[in-house]
């Protein structure tokens, strides 16, 4: 079983990762947590150095504290972030997309033809390429925010203006805050319905195992210490064997012993079932949102 795709990076295995410098200039239109996590990542693994980082915000708090975390250097226009820029990242709201993507398409005849990274949800790639042109060479990514702990899932597709090398630098930046693997556009929404909403599933069987915990005896923050590790320890195992999940399981449950026991309460509550309908869901939401954006 292996956990990353022909572009994707794999760290579970305990590979020592430091990404190689880059002679790229990076502009971040929208300036929020993820763009600063994203940013913090590429300083962090030596990717680029924080001359090469430049920000771009209506709002001046935000782009205040992009530029106090990384360094970075303010650009007071779209213009002048896109004209300095060779890898321009779109890190604002689907709501705000549209006014920047005009500002964007009233550029286009001065030539600029920066490699644009979208990390912005619900926004088809063909919604982009109308504005800024058919040939652009855009990324549509879906991350999830424990990127802000440089452990998160960037899925990601391309345009068919991509080159090989663009995925390549895109990739390497993405990993520096996790892993990021390929797919077919018609797939993000189901990467979105897993991994992009996937972590509030896990914070609820983290929250509810704390209060089964605590039902039963345990002070609070013991139960979620013990709640919150064993998620995290038993998702190291997974990736660093790459054992089938039902392998694992079964090398827990030893005859007629309590997990067992626990297994068939879970099956009686629909516990897999009730998963799988929530990244159904999501997903069939995701869809909705792209045609609403459209």
């Amino acid at each position: 079983m292996t956990f990353y795709g022909e572009y994707g990076y794999n760290r579970a295995k305990g590979a020592s990762f430091r990404q190689a410098s880059m002679d790229k200039r990076i502009g971040f239109i929208g300036t929020g947590h993820m763009a600063r996590a994203l940013a913090r990542g590429f300083l962090k693994t030596q990717s680029v150095t924080k001359e090469q980082l430049f920000g771009y915000d209506i709002n001046p708090q935000a782009v205040q504290r992009f530029l106090d975390q990384t360094g970075a250097a303010k650009k007071d226009s779209i213009k002048d972030l896109v004209a300095g820029a060779d890898v321009v990242f779109f890190a604002v709201k689907p709501q705000q997309m549209g006014e920047v993507l005009r500002s964007i398409g009233s550029l286009r005849a001065n030539g600029f033809n920066p490699l644009w990274i979208t990390i912005a949800p619900g926004i088809l790639t063909q919604t982009y390429l109308k504005e800024i042109g058919n040939t652009a060479r855009l990324i549509r990514v879906m991350p999830n925010t424990p990127c802000l702990v440089g452990e998160g899932v960037s899925g990601f597709c391309v345009s068919e203006g991509v080159k090989p090398e663009d995925v390549k630098v895109a990739t390497d930046l993405l990993t520096t805050v996790g892993i990021a693997i390929q797919f077919p556009e018609r797939q993000l929404d189901a990467v979105a319905g897993l991994s992009g909403s996937g972590p509030a599933y896990v914070y609820m069987m983290i929250e509810a195992m704390a209060d089964g915990g605590v039902k039963m005896g345990l002070s609070r923050e013991h139960a979620l210490q013990l709640a919150a590790q064993t998620v995290q320890g038993a998702a190291k195992v997974l990736l660093h064997t790459g054992d089938h999940p039902g392998v694992l399981k079964d090398k827990v449950c030893s005859s007629r012993g309590t997990t067992i026991s626990a297994i068939h309460s879970l099956e009686q509550s629909g516990f897999r079932a009730a998963l799988m309908g929530a990244v159904e869901a999501a997903t069939r939401r995701s869809r909705e949102m792209a045609t609403e954006t459209h």
